[in-house]
């Protein structure tokens, strides 16, 4: 199944591994469906390496606003944000070597150290790491990560040929700000210059099949 991300620079067709990592996949689409992901930054950028984004406690969507309740079923969302099993552990579902780092464009979840198993969304934490909203996109293989972090797609439309074009091209190639451990600096509203300063985010997301829908 796919999604398509519409970001800033264009929309990124996504395939979704929900067979080989159905957990993950789950917590993806569920994020996707309910709002969670939008207008969320890409808060970390690595030309040469990779884009980061996801996190949903920087989404307006995530919280209560306006008298209208949250659209998640908790609204104690941790700074850096959680998975759909909060206050549970998402953990990793490493599926080596039928997943790996191989090409640009692999879709993998942002893990974090479990540092107290008994703290909200690291309860019943199976392994060292686990999971939460939080997702990067490669811009090059990454064998390195390979058994490390969770690999649940691929981005489709990589070529100027493909519907949409390059936009993950257009992402790395973006005149982003950024610190020295590459954490992107959002311009606020009215300092965007297109070409010499740019936001980076997640407008939002379309989900064309979702097996997980109830």
């Amino acid at each position: 199944m796919s999604v398509t991300l519409h970001t800033t620079h264009g929309d990124l067709k996504v395939e979704i591994f929900c067979e080989t990592v159905p957990e993950t996949a789950e917590n993806f689409l569920a994020l996707c469906a309910c709002g969670a992901y939008n207008d969320t930054p890409f808060h970390r950028f690595m030309p040469g390496f990779m884009i980061q984004g996801g996190d949903i406690s920087l989404s307006r969507a995530a919280t209560a606003a306006d008298g209208h309740p949250p659209i998640l079923p908790f609204d104690d969302i941790p700074k850096g944000g959680t998975s759909i099993y909060h206050p549970s552990a998402l953990n990793q579902e490493i599926r080596t070597p039928a997943l790996r780092h191989t090409s640009r464009g692999m879709l993998s979840m942002a893990s974090r150290p479990v540092k107290d198993r008994t703290a909200p969304g690291m309860q019943n934490a199976a392994g060292p790491t686990v999971n939460g909203s939080q997702f990067f996109i490669t811009f090059v293989p990454a064998p390195h990560l390979d058994g490390e972090s969770t690999l649940f797609g691929r981005v489709l439309n990589l070529t100027a040929q493909d519907e949409n074009g390059d936009v993950l091209g257009r992402l790395e190639n973006s005149k982003a700000k950024v610190d020295k451990k590459g954490r992107v600096i959002q311009p606020k509203e009215g300092e965007e210059i297109e070409g010499e300063w740019e936001a980076l985010k997640l407008v939002s997301v379309t989900i064309h099949a979702n097996p997980f829908a109830k």
